[in-house]
């Protein structure tokens, strides 16, 4: 008989049982709710914890600071992953130029979603009735080191046919 997979199982049954919601929906683990670990400085021993298991496996050496710096200035997991600039193009036309950030980890599929997103607000801050796309297009960018994708497209912003003066 094998006691790791044993162990485990009863691990998992145990966190599972342990997990619960309270009667307005909020999580919990074991009856604690995540306010509650805040206020009683639970998240202020997680981040002190962290930093003494680092310094036992030596992550907090010089160099490993120095690379972990420079991944996160190229890689700036913080950034929007794409960049947007609006135009006018006429009195009723706004032209939109989508950029994708060189390093990603996902996002390649979203920038009709982004832009059909970013045209809504735009009727909608401009007490527009609609939007009609006049033109989109997506594309690849051929930079150094990193290609990028790009996207560009035009919107027509329509007042309302039945309430002009809306």
């Amino acid at each position: 008989m094998r006691i790791g997979p044993l162990c485990l199982a009863l691990g998992v049954a145990l966190a599972a049982a342990a997990c619960s919601t309270t009667p307005n929906g909020q999580a919990t683990f074991a009856g604690v709710t995540a306010d509650e670990v805040a206020a009683s400085g639970g998240t202020v021993a997680g981040i002190a914890g962290g930093l003494l298991m680092a310094s036992k496996l030596s992550y907090l050496k010089p160099e490993y600071i120095a690379g972990a710096l420079v991944a996160y200035a190229i890689y700036d997991p913080l950034a929007p992953t794409w960049s947007i600039d609006v135009s006018r193009a006429g009195d009723d036309r706004v032209r939109m130029d989508l950029r994708m950030k060189s390093l990603i980890t996902g996002g390649e599929g979203e920038a009709r979603q982004i832009f059909l997103r970013n045209a809504q607000r735009m009727v909608e801050a401009g007490g527009f009735a609609g939007y009609d796309v006049l033109r989109y297009e997506e594309g690849m960018e051929a930079t150094r080191p990193f290609a990028r994708r790009i996207a560009s497209g035009e919107v027509r912003l329509v007042r309302s046919r039945q309430f002009p003066q809306l």
